[in-house]
């Protein structure tokens, strides 16, 4: 399976990531977040194969985040609220999310993408 990159084409961290997918020669998917928010099926998959907490999904330093409150709620809901509510708007989800089925990423830090993207 190629990658899949959900990101967001104006966000640096994005961009940053796309950069280095294409200088490491890889193949990806591109799936605009906000455009093409993952289903909140989706969303609970990429969680389940990550490892990682639900919360580490949230984009906390978001304008949206911050309206709606969020950060008292993604400690008290439930996994099922807290994937409805990130599949409510592709704002609110950490990018770039990278993913080939077998692992995922959420953000973009260089080590963590040459530990398991680089061939």
């Amino acid at each position: 399976m190629a990658l899949r990159f959900y990101w967001y084409p104006k966000c640096g961290t994005c961009r940053n990531a796309k950069k280095w997918l294409d200088e490491h020669g890889l193949e990806y998917e591109e799936i605009h977040i906000v455009e093409q928010t993952p289903s909140q099926d989706e969303l609970a998959q990429l969680y389940q194969t990550s490892g990682l907490p639900l919360k580490k999904f949230f984009n906390t330093s978001g304008k949206k985040y911050r309206e709606l409150g969020l950060k008292d709620k993604v400690g008290t809901a439930s996994q099922d609220e807290l994937l409805k509510i990130l599949s409510s708007d592709g704002m609110l989800i950490k990018r770039p999310i990278v993913t080939d089925g077998q692992s995922v990423t959420v953000g973009f830090k260089e080590e963590e993408f040459n530990n398991t993207w680089a061939k």
